[in-house]
C-alpha cells in the first residue's frame, strides 16, 4: 500500500503593508539624522533642512497608516508580519516623540524668540549683528515691549544678576563660565576704563538640532559690586519654545554659584620671614 506524503508546509504570506509599514519607518529615522547633520554642519540653508525634518516626520505618520492597517488585515486573513508592525511602532515612537513634546511647549509657551534681565536697555548685539541679517533671520534689535511683558509673564525669576565682587572678577568668571559650556565666543571685551564695562558676545546651539541662538552678555560695576545683564535670542523663528529663557537662568545660577565661591575665596597673608639677625 503506497503512503500519501501531506504537502509540504507552506506559511502564510507576510503582509506588504507591514513592510511598508516598517521601511516608511526606517527612512523616517534616516531622514531625521540627515536633516539633523544638514543644519549643524551648515550644508544647506536653514528652510531646505526643515522640509527635510517636516518630510520625516510625515513619512512616520504614515508608517503608523500603513501599521494599523496591516494590522487589521493580518487580524482578518491571518497573514503574517506583526514583528514589523512592532518595530515601525516603535521607530516611529522614538521619531515624533520630541516633536510632540515640542509641540506641547509651543502651545503653552509665549510665542517670543529674544529674552533679557534688561528690558529697558537690553545689552546690545554688536559683532553678532552681521550673522543676523540673512534672509529668514530675527532683526538684531530687542523685539520691544510686547515681548518683554510677555516674558515677564511667563519668566519672571529673569532679572539682572547683582554680585557682591569686583566687575573684574565677573567679568572673569562669566568669561570662565561661556567657554566651559563651549559656546563660539564672537567677541570679548574687558571691563577698561574710562567705562569699565565688560561685553562677551557669543553663539550657542540649541542640543539636538543645533540651531543658533545668539548671547550677549553685559558685566558693569555698581559701587563695590558689579552687576550682569544677559540676552539670548534666536536667530531663525518667531518663539524659541522655552529655550533662551533656561539658558538665561542657568547661566544666571552658574555665575551667582561661582561668584558666591570667589567671594568667599579670602586672599592668602604673605608668608612670614624668619627675623633677620643683626651682627654686632
Amino acid at each position: 500500500m503506497a503512503r500519501r506524503f501531506s504537502a509540504p508546509y507552506q506559511s502564510e504570506p507576510v503582509s506588504g503593508l507591514a513592510s511598508w509599514a516598517r521601511n516608511l519607518a526606517v527612512f523616517s529615522v534616516v531622514a531625521v539624522l540627515v536633516s539633523i547633520l544638514i543644519v549643524r554642519f551648515g550644508f544647506l540653508e536653514i528652510k531646505p533642512a526643515l522640509a527635510t525634518f517636516f518630510g520625516a516626520l510625515a513619512c512616520a505618520g504614515v508608517s503608523i497608516l500603513f501599521g494599523l492597517a496591516a494590522f487589521v488585515a493580518i487580524w482578518q486573513n491571518g497573514s503574517r508580519g506583526m514583528s514589523r508592525i512592532l518595530l515601525a511602532f516603535l521607530i516611529d515612537a522614538v521619531v515624533l516623540a520630541y516633536p510632540a513634546y515640542l509641540g506641547l511647549q509651543y502651545r503653552k509657551l509665549p510665542a517670543i524668540h529674544d529674552i533679557t534681565t534688561d528690558p529697558i536697555d537690553p545689552p546690545r548685539f554688536d559683532a553678532l549683528a552681521r550673522l543676523r541679517t540673512g534672509e529668514g533671520t530675527n532683526p538684531a534689535v530687542y523685539a520691544g515691549l510686547y515681548s518683554a511683558e510677555q516674558q515677564r509673564a511667563a519668566y519672571p525669576d529673569i532679572e539682572t544678576l547683582e554680585l557682591e565682587i569686583p566687575v573684574q572678577r565677573a567679568y572673569e568668571v562669566t568669561l570662565q563660565l561661556v567657554t566651559k559650556r563651549k559656546w563660539l565666543i564672537i567677541d570679548e571685551r574687558p571691563p577698561q576704563l574710562p567705562r569699565r564695562i565688560g561685553h562677551i558676545e557669543a553663539v550657542a546651539r540649541t542640543p539636538i538640532m543645533g540651531f543658533r541662538e545668539d548671547v550677549s552678555i553685559r558685566i558693569a560695576p555698581d559701587r563695590d559690586g558689579s552687576r550682569v545683564d544677559i540676552r539670548s535670542a534666536s536667530r531663525y523663528f518667531e518663539s524659541d519654545l522655552g529655550s533662551n529663557a533656561a539658558r538665561v537662568s542657568k547661566l544666571i545660577d552658574d555665575i551667582s554659584t561661582a561668584a558666591e565661591s570667589a567671594s568667599l575665596k579670602k586672599p592668602q597673608p604673605p608668608p612670614k620671614l624668619p627675623p633677620k639677625i643683626v651682627k654686632k
